[in-house]
């Protein structure tokens, strides 16, 4: 289990790096700079640099989600660390919450096309009590521990994520890439929905990757307020490094 355990580990932080560092890439690098590009240039540019990078984007995703559930196999249910009580068994309400945390790309998906489509703001707070839900009941009713809570919404926030790589992003871009590379202006509604959901998953990874390093971070176990005040600050902090990134110039 050991040696599992180091193997998985290994492939679940390099393909992360890979993920989350291509999200960043093209978030806070090449957004603002594919906007200084003219029609011609973008012709010429986006079919050859899309898919390579794309490519990358979207199996560092598929890896880190698979390596991701098998820690959580290994470490949490098989070495039974999920529960408040290490004796507690598993019930009724701990499978609940798991399955919610499984379903959360298509609950979460649901909400972006109403709520989200309305107001992105009021839909940020909602989701933000959202999330403060899920994670009380898995640990006031489903008996999860401060580790096993935490992990689980990462693993909300990571399932999501990996959702919205390959099953809008991914999708999405294709017929972007292939309009700009026949020089026609690509809908609209997908260049919006895709930067959208890019948005949305670069939000999500700052507090994702405090969960990963959730062994580390037992001293803040006394209170769940700890996780919710993490969740605000990254997403403060994201909103910062957007403004930053719009700033940042080409010689």
């Amino acid at each position: 289990m050991d040696i599992l355990q180091s193997l998985f580990r290994w492939i679940h932080v390099v393909a992360g790096i890979i993920w989350i560092g291509h999200l960043y890439f093209f978030n806070w690098v090449n957004g603002p700079f594919a906007a200084t590009l003219d029609g011609e240039t973008k012709k010429k540019v986006v079919p050859e640099l899309m898919p390579r990078a794309l490519f990358w984007f979207r199996w560092g995703a598929a890896y880190t989600w698979v390596t991701g559930v098998l820690l959580l196999m290994l470490v949490f249910y098989h070495g039974g660390t999920l529960f408040d009580d290490p004796s507690q068994g598993w019930g009724l309400s701990a499978i609940i919450m798991i399955l919610v945390v499984f379903a959360s790309p298509f609950i979460y998906d649901a909400f972006v096309k109403t709520i989200g489509k309305k107001n992105q703001k009021v839909a940020t707070v909602v989701g933000f009590i959202l999330i403060s839900g899920i994670v009380c009941l898995m640990n006031e009713w489903a008996g999860f521990g401060y580790r096993g809570y935490v992990i689980h919404t990462g693993t909300m926030f990571g399932t999501i994520m990996a959702f919205n790589v390959w099953f809008r992003i991914w999708p999405a871009q294709q017929k972007i890439i292939a309009a700009v590379k026949g020089g026609q202006a690509p809908d609209a509604e997908l260049v919006a929905m895709a930067g959208l959901r890019s948005r949305q998953n670069t939000y999500f990874s700052i507090p994702l990757i405090w969960t990963m390093i959730n062994a580390h971070t037992t001293w803040a176990s006394g209170s769940k307020i700890f996780l919710f005040a993490v969740i605000a600050i990254a997403w403060f902090g994201t909103m910062h490094l957007y403004k930053r990134a719009g700033k940042v110039k080409g010689f």
